[in-house]
């Protein structure tokens, strides 16, 4: 690999399961051993005895979801980003439309600049902004759970359930009108 390689986005499919799941299995046996205890070290080892990289905590991180998504069968695609992103690159980045990403723009949802006529976001910003949207939906979801009792009538179940998307809705509508 050298400096000048061009950098494209590649998709990397399933070829050697027994050599995925063996490095599953190492991930998962580490994972149980670090529980509660020092952050584990992993390292690359090259040719030689000595000829050794430790992995850093990011790069350790995305190995781990590539061999857990190749071991379920998925395939999986490494696609470069630069720190500063396009509109549309937002947008395919947080799953929404490209119209969705510049209300979240326009409304400051988003922080951005503008090179000439276009927007340009921080890969940064999204993230967080991700993130922060999670952590929304998983809190909504927490206000609005309740314990349903096996013996409650379904037809009960459904009214509270009703009542709940209209509590949500309601609560959209007053995020929506708000300067």
């Amino acid at each position: 690999m050298s400096p000048n390689t061009p950098l494209v986005s590649e998709t990397y499919d399933v070829s050697d399961e027994p050599g995925i799941a063996r490095v599953h299995d190492f991930f998962v046996a580490h994972s149980k051993v670090q529980s509660g205890h020092t952050a584990p070290r992993y390292m690359l080892s090259g040719d030689a005895t000595d000829d050794q990289v430790e992995l850093p905590a990011e790069i350790y991180h995305v190995l781990v979801q590539v061999v857990d998504a190749m071991r379920r069968g998925l395939s999986v695609t490494v696609s470069p980003r630069g720190k500063t992103l396009t509109t549309q690159q937002a947008a395919d980045l947080l799953g929404v439309s490209r119209p969705t990403v510049i209300k979240l723009l326009d409304e400051g949802r988003i922080p951005f600049e503008r090179v000439g006529t276009h927007r340009r976001v921080t890969l940064t910003d999204v993230l967080e902004y991700r993130k922060h949207r999670r952590e929304e939906q998983y809190a909504t979801l927490a206000r609005l759970s309740t314990d349903v009792d096996e013996d409650t009538p379904l037809d009960e179940v459904l009214g509270e359930l009703k009542k709940a998307r209209r509590v949500v809705s309601e609560r959209r509508r007053q995020d929506i009108e708000l300067p």
